[in-house]
């Protein structure tokens, strides 16, 4: 039963959907108790909170916004008391997100994602009753072997994902630049910034120039107007 899943593969999905269909656990139905279960479970993490999740699956579905809301309070919880938090979220599912990179915690994303899941300290995970939607039921498992199947399922993905720092979605600026175009609405001299983000003078032109073309203009003052009109600041 313990068995890690190759991302993509038809056998991996037919695996791992049979695995949660026969894990033993315990259901939790009815939006009251789900929120309470999900709550404890993330309060419960204190070593590591693995995660597959879709911020856009719920779009559409009926969910109402206040549990949109604790999800994402569920998720800045747990990366303000957790050692180590790790999502791993499908691309289309972040294109929503404004600013996908600054997502609580350490982030990959993949083409897609076998079901959803959050394990916390490897001991306990919660899967949704239908592999979709936590809002429609849960099943609390803690059966060490199928959590550790879970586990494995987890860091085959992860291993297989794309850093989300490294991660830039169309019309989004570059995690990289961000420190740069802080320095020029701060109005440091080149030498002053690239000074304080300890990079070589010419290291910091380069990305001045990068950052320069990404928005479209060689004007470093309206580099800014432009960077506001953008949302990235």
């Amino acid at each position: 039963m313990s068995v890690a899943v190759v991302p993509g593969s038809v056998l991996g999905r037919e695996v791992s959907r049979s695995v949660l269909r026969e894990a033993p656990g315990q259901p939790v139905r009815g939006v009251t108790r789900v929120r309470a279960a999900l709550a404890g479970l993330v309060r419960s993490a204190r070593h590591e909170l693995l995660s597959f999740d879709d911020p856009a699956g719920a779009l559409g579905q009926g969910v109402p916004e206040p549990f949109l809301r604790f999800a994402g309070i569920c998720v800045r919880t747990a990366a303000a008391r957790t050692t180590t938090v790790r999502r791993i979220a499908p691309r289309h599912g972040l294109t929503h997100i404004r600013e996908p990179w600054r997502c609580p915690g350490e982030a990959r994303v993949t083409d897609s994602i076998p079901f959803k899941i959050i394990v916390a300290d490897r001991s306990v995970a919660a899967v949704p009753l239908d592999l979709d939607l936590h809002y429609n039921g849960v099943l609390l498992i803690r059966d060490p072997v199928v959590v550790q199947t879970l586990v494995r399922t987890h860091r085959a993905w992860w291993d297989s994902g794309d850093d989300l720092t490294r991660h830039v979605l169309p019309h989004a600026m570059p995690a990289h630049l961000q420190p740069v175009l802080q320095a020029i609405l701060a109005g440091l001299t080149d030498d002053a910034a690239a000074a304080r983000l300890n990079m070589s003078g010419r290291t910091y032109s380069r990305r001045v120039g990068e950052l320069l073309a990404a928005l479209g203009t060689t004007s470093r003052f309206r580099a800014g107007a432009e960077a506001a009109r953008r949302g990235w600041i």
